[in-house]
């Protein structure tokens, strides 16, 4: 388990540096500076002065080794496009709103996707499993911004009319925007994690009906066995080792692609200031977020693969 576990770190380590290697010489192949896209109104003498200040004068190559030395002492600079603000401290600051959201999203998704698709597999062809089935279609077909329009229309405007009609009195049970309290983290959180529950739902409902029909499951029922013993002990363990497998990608997706979600409920997170640094030509701002991305994502992975290791023995027994 161990000699795994070290080639799994090793592994991440490696495919961390070719992504921060990548984007580097991706973002230094784009004709022009971030100074003249971030303000046409400066002169090339200005140009020419920050571009030395920063080292953007200095050959590519000794860019890129400072760039990598200063990313492993967590320096990941300053953004061009956002008041020459240090990216360290914006991710400081955004990062937690963003995880905050992508945590209560993954944390609803994926208990309701596995107990959905539990309730499927155990109930197939009736009509626990129909619905089932549209709640996943729902999930995977429907855009995220359009499931939240239709929230906030109804859950936001509309319940909040019926409220004043009938208690005579101003008050939103679901905010439509902003992220201040419990109240606020609702709509947002429901939305953005359907897809990790339409996901799962169908990903646990397969692997369970694969596992209902092994075996050593008709063997636990012929020994007079509970069936909630069966279920728990049997099924929903075994069942589960293709959604950990998937949890991770999912993990990474759920936090880091909420920037849609942020936008349309005015949370102040970090996937608006990714997308706004790649229009802008803020080489250090994409640089660090994509880094800091990718170690957010590989990690993990990294958990994941480790957790994998935990739950199936036959991880570690295999040479």
């Amino acid at each position: 388990m161990r000699k795994y576990i070290l080639k799994r770190i090793l592994l991440a380590v490696v495919t961390i540096y070719v992504i921060m290697t990548l984007t580097f010489f991706i973002m230094h192949s784009i004709p022009g500076t971030p100074f003249k896209m971030g303000n046409d109104s400066l002169s090339e003498d200005t140009i020419a002065v920050l571009m030395e200040r920063y080292g953007l004068d200095q050959p590519l190559y000794r860019q890129y080794f400072k760039y990598i030395g200063n990313i492993f002492r967590g320096d990941f600079g300053v953004s061009t496009s956002n008041g020459y603000r240090s990216v360290s401290d914006i991710i400081k600051t955004s990062f937690p709103v963003s995880a905050d959201l992508g945590i209560r999203a993954l944390i609803f998704g994926t208990v309701a996707g596995i107990l959905l698709g539990i309730t499927s597999a155990l109930h197939r062809g009736k009509p626990v499993d129909h619905m089932s089935t549209v709640i996943a279609i729902i999930g995977i077909s429907v855009p995220s911004f359009v499931l939240g329009t239709v929230l906030q229309t109804i859950l936001g405007l509309g319940l909040s009319r019926w409220v004043k009609l009938i208690f005579n009195t101003e008050y939103q049970l679901f905010p439509i925007a902003r992220w201040e309290s419990f109240r606020y983290t609702l709509i947002p959180s429901f939305v953005l994690g359907m897809g990790t529950v339409a996901g799962l739902a169908r990903l646990m409902r397969t692997s369970m009906l694969d596992v209902i029909d092994q075996d050593y499951v008709k063997t636990a029922k012929s020994k007079g066995i509970s069936n909630r013993a069966i279920v728990w002990k049997h099924e929903v363990r075994n069942a589960m080792m293709p959604v950990v497998t998937v949890l991770g990608r999912m993990i990474g997706g759920v936090v880091t692609g909420s920037y849609i979600i942020e936008s349309q409920f005015a949370i102040p997170g970090l996937g608006k200031y990714l997308v706004n640094s790649i229009s802008s030509r803020d080489y250090t701002m994409t640089m660090g977020l994509t880094v800091f991305y990718s170690i957010f994502i590989v990690g993990s992975m990294l958990l994941v693969d480790i957790l994998y290791c935990v739950v199936d023995p036959r991880v570690r027994l295999t040479k």
